[in-house]
Parts: structure tokens; C-alpha cells; sequence
């Protein structure tokens, strides 16, 4: 049966219930609690017999008043109450009456709104309907009395007929607390805000009994100041205004809270709304980011780079601020692997980037610059440099890169522990607060000097932990609050690690005001979203116009819309995934491109990545030592794909398929998902190549014949960038995909260290044949990966190879960037321009081809553009009969005296009294018609 709702069957007696009658009998606190040893002190522990009850809460408020408990029903004379006890001493103990409680409010069943039963659905696990639950029946005037509830302890039991106990839980309370202090949303500068002769405190804590913050005079010294917060009933924002102006000071709170299952707790936290941070973020910092301390010279002159007018503009170079310099000589050794880096414009890697820049690319994306949790900010470590000197295939490698982990200087970072705050491990102290600072904005300017906008990969999807460990921020100023849980109570983990709910009405604040600050204080462009799916798109969206108008410019979003998890199909809302985004104007990474070019999918292991080639990796045409016969039709079906990735993964693009018929985008499948699913090109992200999974050199390693040799490496390689910058939408490339980066094979590497992660500007080394790569995420795929680690002389490419593909990547963005054809910003204009050829049964599968029209289209600089890119390893006489006698020229890159490929000088033909294009092999050509 469904669980009730209950209503109060009598009037509810509030008298007494105010803010100092509730007040828990615990310590005020003082000084010394700001310099414990401890982060957390329990001065009133839960009863043991009853902490088993409130360990998970199973029951959830859906809103300020109504709750459901699943799988729970009433018999006849059974009832069901909250009980509330205001100093945390509830005695629940099955058979017996509940002791201790100061209330007990009655419940009776009601029938929940169709809209509410809908949204919390999930909690019954989509089984039933989950309109029935249990309700208070409070007057408005009593909402006062029901904020002070959840300040206490709280459960909901289920009573016999005599009062005695039968069940017990907590409440997971997110609906309630966004009901009750939903006027929260609009307090601005929650944290610490200096200006002069007075600062401001300001924390959300609406359960907390009391609140104060602790100062001190810098990162390292013991507290010298307690300061008490006072609480604001309506939204329970906690608030100080101390008469000094604490600028360059640190802090901490002090929260008296109690914690379900544990008791009221003492959390010595730092900020949530942190700007900064001491080293390994123990403190936050007071800081006004508009003094002069932490400006670098020019910053306030500065503007951003005004190259992007629209999505499609961009192509994104995805980069690690520790890969970026860390093993680059020209570097000086105290600036390798860290912000000031990039301030550096004569160093080889900036060089690196000015060529890269100068020739099309738009925008640095860093991966996770924001404060993360698992690098040691002072003192970390690397694995001894003998240890890595092994052969190509050893274990040794990996098991001293792995014996350090927890203590060296690398991680991706996709563990946040403060949203707002620049990481320490990158700046030169981390220990003064303002370092960090300076130096971030310092690296901007370095990269906007290069023509390069910014962007950040930020992951507020989940936290770093939860709970009362040390790095859990959220979770110990409002317990239960900002982690998603499941039915039964348990922190949702299906991101890696633990869950938020940005459905939250201040989860969703604290990640809006986060991106404001970025992108209105660090001069931040741009934002990739990890995991966006476990997102609201409602949510994504208010933030896009929060950004836009706090930067005073288009900031653009892109993001991982991947529909799985507790969310998936819409379980808890609408996402912001691939399906659900249309008409946004976010973007959202295209899986349907990605694997048909490479094969097979983003979990393959090593043998089913050798198994699976794919539209350049050998599909049918070039199968490898492993690879099983498969049909001619599933090399026609990748094709498919790849014409429809051209033409931006739109829905309504139509053109004629392999099987003959004329399809739509959306009525193509991709493992059971519309293949184009996009309803304007500036939804998709196109790539081949990022951080996750092997690089494309590795994959190709796995799925090309193991005797290709490296030049031919290298041109397969440029291949897949040719159709990613090639393609209507954004561009996305990985940092090292334009010189063959390899991570010797590793299929995860954000914990791998420098060893399996590093990047060569010398070009002299590509990184492959590091050793097999750590076993945790590898060691199953170890049989398949050793043999071909151990023929590394065989396969890494020389650095006349890594040079030449280089070379040949510029040249792409320079053809990129010569038209504003390859940049469409509508399905309508995609409709128009874009014409595909060489469709239908009859096709040779292996030759993309398609026309751009660019008569009266502002910046196309040509009256056609004809693409054609053949991925075979032998030429292809192409007839084209729809444009014969067009007189289609070589594209000026092509012609270059310095262009890198010159097959399409030398081999490419366009006979125009035919209408045949011969096309050399593993070649992309442009023709052009002036």
C-alpha cells in the first residue's frame, strides 16, 4: 500500500515554541573552539539505542507542511506523529512509547496535488503514483513555529494504538526548507564582504541553533576574535557586520547544528561562499576583489578577446594548468605547473598557443582551476625519477606513480571542495589568500594578451564528500541539505562521488552566484559543465542570464548532457541533457560523431577496443589483427553519422541514408536515441579527443593494423580533427591532440600523475610507451595493452611525425577560419547551405562529401566550398554529377608554400567536365569557388 498523508486532527498548542525556548542546553562557544585540533565537536550526542532510526532518513518533505514515507502504511488504530525534542534527547525503542519529545504533532492522510505526487515520484522508486503521504495542517501564521522545528530533532515514528513505537526515521527535508525560507534566494553577498571601516558576515543556516565567526589574522596564527552571527527567522541567513575592515583577514564558522543520527555538533567549517583560501583550504579569506592587492598590472584596462559572436565561433582547446608547463624547460622551474605560467609569452608552450591561436583557435578551456580536495597545496610530491625508467611495457612505472598518488602534485581536480575560490596548488603561495588571486586573473591576461578567451570546467554536480568529513563544506552547515538522496536515505554517488541537488533552491544559488563571480571578477568567458545532465535545465538556464548580465557580455555554456543515474529520463525534473536542451542555446557534447570516428563507444576495455574500429580506425576497409568480419552495412551506418555530425547533429536535417530512405536527424538511431538531437547547431559540442578515456593516438594504437606505420598514424590522426573543425557546431579539441598525445595507453588518467600525463612542446616526444598505465583503471585490460606497449619503437612517431601533425592541424584551422560557412548558427541556414553527396546504398562509404553555399552569407569569402575527406588507405574516384562543370579551385591552405599535407597539391584532382573528384588516401580537401 502507498504511504498516507495525514492532517492534524486538533488544534496544535505553539506556546513556547519561540527562538529562545528552544534553545539546546549546549556550551555557547568560545576562542578556543576556533583553534582546535578537531573540526567538529558533539555536545549533545543522539541516545544510542535511538541514533539507528535517525541514521538515514526514509521518510521526505515534498513541502513546507506534507511529507511521504514509502512503503509505510497505516492499520487500523496505528497512527503517525513528528516528534520534535529541541536538545536532541529522543528515546525510540521498538515496543515502547517514544520519550523525550517537547512535540508530537499529529498527521492524517491527504491526497497530494497530481503536479507535487509527479515531481516526487522518485520516491517510491517510479513504482506507483505516489499521491498519497502525510501532512501537517498548519495555519500560515504558524509557518514562524515550523521554521523552529527543523532547528531541532526531528522523527517521524509510527504508533499501535497504545503509543507504542513501531517505526522510526528522519525526514529528508530539501522541499521544506525551500518553502519555509525561500526569501533566502534573494539576500545578496552571502559570505565575508569587506569595504572600508566595515565588513559583513553573512551564512545560510536555517537548522543551525547557533552560529559565530571565528577571526584570524592570517592563514597560520590562532583565532584572535569571536564573533556571534544573529539569525534572520524568514530566510535564515545568518548575519555580523563587524566595524573594521577585515580585508586579507581569514575565517571560519562555527555552527551549532544538529546532525541527524549523531546529535547537535559543533562544525568548525569553512565558507561555503568562500573567494579564496589559506593553504589546503582550512580558512577562507575576507577579501574585496576589487582592491589594488589583487589586480595584476593592467587588469582593470583589460577586455576580453571579442572573437566569438555566437557558439559556433569557438573551438575550445581543453588544457590542465599542471600539463601545461610542468615539464617545459623554457619554463623557470619555480613558474612549471602553475598560473604564472601563462605569463609568460616566450616560453614554448605560449608560443605553442599563440600558433594556435594566430591560426583559428578561439578559447582555453581549463580543466578544474576552482579550489579541489585531493592535492596537498604545500608539500606535495613525486615518485622517485629512477622508478620511471623502465621498459615501455613494465609495471614499474605505474606502481611508483601510484605509491604516491594521494601525496603528489596532480589530479584533475573533478573533486571540489570550495566552488569560488582559485586552487592553491597552481599559484606560488599557497598560503597568503591573495597570491591565488593575483596570480589566476595574472594567467587571463596572459592567455587574453594571445587572443585567447578563457574557460573553466567547473563540476557542481557534486562535492568532494559528504557528511562530517573534513572536506565536506555543504553538508555540515545544513545537514541533508545540499546532497541528492535516494528513497532509502543514502547519498546519491552516481556522478563518482557525492551527489548535489542542484534542484535545491540554494544549491541552485550557491552554483548561479559562483558563475557570476567567475565570470564578472576573474573575467571568465566561458564554462564547460561536468555532468550537466544531473542538472535542471530551468536551473542552467537562470544561470546563463545571470552570467550574461553580470559579465555584460554573452558568456557561453557547454556541458556533459549525459541522461543517467538517479535522474535519468527526467526522474527528479527536466535536465539539461542532449534531449532535453533544445531551443536553450546551451551546448551539449555529441557521443553520436565521437564513436562512430573513433569506434565503439567511451567503456570499452582493451580488447573491445581493438574489436570495435571504427569510420578512421579501419571499419571494414583496414580491419586490425582482432577485429572480426563485420557487414559492409555497419561501415555505411558510421557514415551516416559522421554526414550527420556535419551537419551540427540536428534534428531536422534530412538526407538520404545508406538504406535508400530519406531520414530526418531524429528519426536516425543511436543505441536507441535519436542520432540528432540538437535543434540548432550551437547545441553541439564536436570532438574526438578530451580528457576522459584513451587520447585518439591510443585508441588508435588499439584499433588501427599494428604495422600502420607512424606517418600514417599521423594522418589517420588528423582525420578525425579534419571532420571535428570541418563540422556545423562547436569545436572542441584536447590539449596534445594536434601533437599526437599519448598517455600510454591509459584509459583514466586523472590521478596518473605527471609520468602518464605530461605534454612535450619540444615535440620531440608524443608519450607513448610510458609503461603500462596504473592498474586500477587498467589492470583488466593490461593482457591486451602490454604487446602492443612492447613494440613502442614500432609505433611512437618520430618528431618529424609530431611536427607534421602540428603543422597539418593549423592548417585545418586555418581552413576553419576562412569562412564563416563551417560557423552556421542556424538549422535553418544548415538546411540552406549545407548539401551532403555520395548518399544512399550506391555510395563509396569511405568518402565524405558535401558542399557549403555561400552566396550572400556574410564572411564566407567563397561562392562554394566543396568538402571531401577519404579515410581509406587507398584514393577514391569520386563521381559528383550534381556539380559537374564547376570550376572548384584548391582552398588557398592547400596551396600554401608551407602547408603540411601536400597530398591535395600534388594527388587531389577536380575533373569539372565530369564531375569527379579523385581523392588521395587518409586525405581531407577543400576546393573552393572564388
Amino acid at each position: 500500500m502507498p504511504a498516507f498523508l495525514f492532517r492534524t486532527a486538533c488544534a496544535l498548542a505553539w506556546v513556547g515554541f519561540a527562538a529562545g525556548a528552544s534553545a539546546a542546553s549546549a556550551p555557547a562557544p568560545v576562542l578556543a573552539d576556533c583553534n582546535r585540533a578537531e573540526h567538529a565537536q558533539v555536545l549533545q550526542p543522539v541516545l544510542p539505542g535511538t541514533a539507528p532510526f535517525l541514521a538515514r532518513a526514509r521518510a521526505v518533505w515534498v513541502d513546507a507542511q506534507r511529507l511521504r514515507w514509502p512503503g509505510v502504511s497505516a492499520a487500523p488504530g496505528q497512527r503517525f506523529r513528528l516528534l520534535h525534542a529541541a536538545d536532541g534527547q529522543l528515546e525510540l525503542q521498538i515496543g515502547l512509547r517514544p520519550r523525550g519529545a517537547d512535540r508530537a504533532l499529529n498527521l492524517q492522510p491527504v491526497t497530494l496535488p497530481a503536479a507535487l505526487a509527479a515531481r516526487y515520484a522518485w520516491v517510491d522508486g517510479g513504482s506507483g503514483p505516489g499521491s498519497q503521504g502525510l501532512s501537517l495542517a498548519l495555519r500560515g501564521a504558524d509557518a514562524g513555529a515550523l521554521r523552529q522545528l527543523h532547528r531541532g530533532q526531528l522523527a517521524l515514528v509510527q504508533e499501535d494504538s497504545a503509543g507504542r513505537l513501531l517505526n522510526a526515521t528522519a525526514v529528508q527535508h530539501a522541499a521544506a526548507l525551500d518553502a519555509l525560507f525561500a526569501t533566502a534566494a534573494d539576500v545578496p553577498d552571502l559570505g565575508a564582504y569587506p569595504q572600508p571601516g566595515r565588513t559583513s558576515f553573512k551564512l545560510w543556516a536555517p537548522t543551525a541553533r547557533r552560529v559565530a565567526v571565528c577571526l584570524y589574522p592570517d592563514g597560520r596564527a590562532e583565532a584572535e576574535a569571536l564573533l556571534p552571527l544573529e539569525r534572520e527567522a524568514r530566510s535564515g541567513v545568518w548575519s555580523a557586520l563587524r566595524l573594521d575592515d577585515l580585508h586579507g583577514r581569514t575565517y571560519t564558522y562555527l555552527v551549532d547544528v544538529q546532525v541527524p543520527g549523531l546529535g547537535l555538533v559543533r562544525q568548525r567549517v569553512t565558507d561555503p561562499y568562500a573567494l579564496s583560501l589559506s593553504a589546503n583550504s582550512r580558512r577562507a579569506a575576507v577579501l574585496d576583489l576589487d582592491r589594488a592587492d589583487l589586480k595584476p598590472p593592467g587588469w582593470d584596462s583589460m577586455r576580453p578577446p571579442a572573437r566569438v559572436q555566437h557558439n559556433t565561433d569557438m573551438v575550445v582547446y581543453e588544457l590542465h594548468v599542471r600539463d601545461f608547463s610542468r615539464d617545459d624547460a623554457s619554463v623557470p622551474a619555480a613558474l612549471r605547473g602553475r598560473y604564472g605560467a601563462f605569463t609568460l609569452p616566450g616560453t614554448a608552450g605560449m608560443q605553442h598557443l599563440k600558433l594556435l591561436s594566430e591560426a583559428g583557435v578561439t578559447d582555453v578551456h581549463l580543466l578544474p582551476v576552482f579550489d579541489l580536495a585531493t592535492v596537498p597545496e604545500d608539500g606535495c610530491i613525486s615518485p622517485p625519477a629512477a622508478a620511471l625508467q623502465a621498459a615501455p611495457d613494465s609495471p614499474q612505472q605505474q606502481a611508483a606513480v601510484q605509491a604516491v598518488a594521494a601525496q603528489d602534485c596532480f589530479n584533475w581536480g573533478y573533486d571540489p571542495l570550495h566552488f569560488t575560490a582559485p586552487e592553491g596548488s597552481f599559484a606560488s603561495d599557497a598560503h597568503d589568500p591573495a597570491v591565488r588571486v593575483r596570480e589566476f586573473r595574472a594567467m587571463v591576461m596572459g592567455l587574453h594578451a594571445l587572443g585567447l578567451r578563457v574557460g573553466m570546467d567547473v563540476v557542481y554536480n557534486h562535492t568532494s564528500a559528504s557528511g562530517q568529513h573534513l572536506n565536506s563544506v555543504l553538508d555540515r552547515v545544513v545537514p541533508g541539505y545540499y546532497q541528492r538522496y535516494s528513497p532509502a536515505g543514502q547519498v546519491e554517488n552516481s556522478t563518482c562521488c557525492d551527489n548535489t541537488a542542484t534542484e535545491h533552491l540554494m544549491m541552485a544559488k550557491l552554483m548561479i552566484d559562483s558563475a557570476v563571480v567567475w565570470a564578472r571578477d576573474h573575467r571568465i568567458d566561458g564554462f564547460r559543465f561536468d555532468l550537466m545532465g544531473h542538472q535542471p535545465r530551468a536551473v542552467m538556464e537562470a544561470l546563463q542570464r545571470a552570467v550574461n548580465r553580470a559579465a555584460g557580455r554573452p558568456v557561453q555554456l557547454l556541458g556533459e548532457g549525459w541522461n543517467f543515474g538517479e535522474v535519468q529520463d527526467g526522474a527528479r525534473f527536466v535536465q539539461a541533457s542532449q534531449l532535453s536542451l533544445n531551443g536553450s542555446g546551451i551546448a551539449t557534447f555529441s557521443d553520436r560523431a565521437r564513436d562512430a570516428i573513433r569506434g565503439g563507444s567511451a567503456g570499452d576495455n582493451g580488447l573491445a577496443q581493438m574489436q570495435r574500429q571504427g569510420y578512421i580506425s579501419g571499419l571494414v576497409y583496414a580491419r586490425n589483427e582482432q577485429a572480426p568480419e563485420v557487414p559492409r552495412s555497419e561501415l555505411l551506418r558510421a557514415a551516416d553519422l559522421v554526414r550527420l555530425g556535419l551537419a551540427g547533429t540536428l534534428r531536422s536535417y534530412s538526407f538520404t541514408t545508406h538504406t535508400g530512405e530519406v531520414k530526418r536527424g531524429e528519426q536516425m538511431d543511436y543505441a536507441g536515441q535519436p542520432a540528432g538531437y540538437a535543434s540548432q547547431p550551437g547545441e553541439v559540442v564536436n570532438y574526438v579527443e578530451n580528457h576522459d578515456n584513451q587520447t585518439l593516438f591510443d585508441a588508435l594504437v588499439f584499433k588501427l593494423p599494428v604495422d600502420t606505420p607512424p606517418d600514417e598514424r599521423a594522418r589517420v590522426q588528423t582525420l578525425g580533427a579534419a571532420l571535428t573543425l570541418f563540422s556545423q557546431g562547436v569545436a572542441y579539441v584536447h590539449a596534445g591532440q594536434e601533437v599526437l598525445r599519448s598517455k600510454s595507453l591509459d584509459r583514466n588518467s586523472y590521478d596518473s600523475g605527471d609520468h602518464f600525463n605530461r605534454l612535450d612542446w619540444s615535440l620531440q616526444d608524443n608519450g607513448f610507451g610510458a609503461g603500462l598505465p596504473p592498474e586500477r583503471d587498467n589492470g583488466a585490460s593490461w593482457p591486451h595493452m602490454q604487446p602492443l606497449l612492447a613494440q613502442a619503437a614500432r609505433i611512437r612517431p618520430a618528431p618529424e611525425h609530431i611536427r607534421w601533425a602540428r603543422d597539418a592541424f593549423l592548417d585545418l584551422l586555418r581552413i576553419r577560419s576562412s569562412s564563416s560557412l563551417f560557423r552556421l548558427r542556424t538549422a535553418d541556414e544548415v538546411a540552406a547551405r549545407l548539401q551532403l553527396h555520395n548518399l544512399g546504398p550506391g555510395q563509396q562509404p569511405t568518402v565524405v562529401a558535401a558542399t557549403l553555399d555561400g552566396r550572400g552569407h556574410a564572411g564566407a569569402n567563397f561562392s562554394e566550398l566543396l568538402l571531401l575527406v577519404n579515410v581509406d588507405t587507398q584514393p577514391h574516384s569520386l563521381p559528383l554529377p550534381a556539380l559537374k562543370d564547376r570550376g572548384y579551385r584548391l582552398h588557398p591552405v592547400h596551396l600554401a608554400p608551407g602547408a603540411a599535407d601536400r597530398r591535395p597539391a600534388e594527388q587531389a584532382r577536380w575533373e569539372a567536365a565530369t564531375g569527379t573528384a579523385l581523392v588521395p588516401p587518409r586525405t581531407a580537401v577543400v576546393y573552393v569557388l572564388p
